[in-house]
């Protein structure tokens, strides 16, 4: 089974720094297949053989901190995963129009339709947040440099860590696995 593994708040503004030739080769030390990454953002996509997502992001954490010395959170899906992420986008003509202002927010826990509810009341601009359980859609108009709603503010709502990837690179990935 191929799977990706979406690392959170790394190679983002001088914090978190992690190469990602790196993770590829702790990948391979711990007994993932064919490990290749994408971007700089932390983006693994591996053969994950019969390990649930759960076991896989406490491997990766726990091997992440001892062998490179770097305490993050670790989201995985596989790629039956990921091509549902695709089905289900509930904003397809800004997925096709703009992609780059649509981003794909990844959770460490589920969340609830009254989750969402709250963080969409809490939003101060034109963004939008659509979305249940794992993976949450935020559209942001007048793109994620300018918005005033934060990661911060997101998990705050939602209740969980999350990591979040644009449309771009988010059907790439899916093209991966």
């Amino acid at each position: 089974m191929l799977a990706v593994a979406f690392l959170r708040a790394v190679n983002v503004g001088g914090t978190g720094k992690i190469a990602m030739a790196d993770l590829k080769a702790l990948a391979a030390g711990i007994g993932l297949g064919d490990p290749k990454t994408l971007l700089q953002s932390g983006n693994l996509v591996f053969e994950a053989g019969a390990k649930s997502p759960a076991i896989l992001e406490k491997l990766l954490e726990k091997e992440v901190e001892a062998r490179l010395g770097l305490k993050t959170v670790f989201m995985v899906r596989t790629g039956k995963d990921m091509k549902q992420v695709l089905a289900h986008n509930p904003f397809p003509a800004e997925a096709k129009n703009d992609p780059g202002r649509l981003h794909v927010y990844f959770l460490k826990a589920n969340t609830t339709a009254a989750a969402v509810a709250a963080l969409n009341a809490a939003i101060k601009g034109r963004e939008t947040a659509k979305g249940k359980g794992c993976e949450i859609y935020i559209n942001f108009p007048d793109g994620m440099g300018k918005s005033k709603l934060t990661h911060a503010m997101i998990e705050k709502h939602l209740g969980t860590r999350v990591t979040a990837r644009n449309w771009n690179t988010v059907s790439k990935l899916a093209e991966m696995t």
